[in-house]
């Protein structure tokens, strides 16, 4: 199945690597970026936290506490199996991630698959994220192919979803 698509676009968290990341921490730290500017978040759920900073004038501190976790977590990260079948590609590669950009790029490096991927999109690199297709549509414009000829690679639902709104086909990291 995966032999008839021209390019492959990787999640990375899940997928590739498992970045060491506390993520009940990244919460608390994110609550703290509200509480310090006297905001009671209206959920406690890190990513509704995030979606809401930009209305609160927040969202530059917000996205930079997360960010430092996810950096300092790819620097501690564990590749997983999938990473040798990406390193094995003899297609163009990309990356469409929800973590940063350069949480993405310090996994890849850290892990010498950075010279096995083109383009890498991660939270930041577009105005929205996934489970929006605009992330994945611009990795995929990256590899200057069409979405009918890119196979998204991913562990999640939101992955699922943000194939099948992209256009591209979609397979579960095994």
């Amino acid at each position: 199945m995966t032999s008839e698509y021209a390019g492959v676009v990787y999640d990375l968290d899940g997928t590739l690597v498992d970045l060491v990341v506390d993520w009940d921490a990244v919460a608390r730290d994110v609550q703290a970026v509200y509480a310090d500017a006297g905001i009671s978040p209206d959920d406690s759920d890190l990513w509704t936290m995030l979606g809401g900073a930009r209305e609160h004038g927040l969202y530059d501190d917000v996205e930079a506490a997360i960010a430092a976790h996810e950096r300092e977590g790819a620097r501690e990260s564990r590749l997983l199996p999938h990473a040798d079948v990406l390193a094995r590609e003899d297609r163009p590669v990309a990356v469409c991630s929800l973590n940063c950009e350069a949480a993405c790029r310090v996994a890849l490096d850290t892990h010498d698959l950075a010279g096995h991927v083109g383009p890498v999109v991660g939270r930041d690199t577009v105005s929205t994220w996934k489970p929006d297709p605009e992330p994945l549509l611009h990795a995929v414009d990256g590899l200057g192919l069409s979405p009918e000829n890119v196979l998204f690679v991913g562990d999640s639902e939101r992955d699922a979803v943000t194939a099948d709104r992209a256009g591209t086909g979609f397979e579960w990291v095994e």
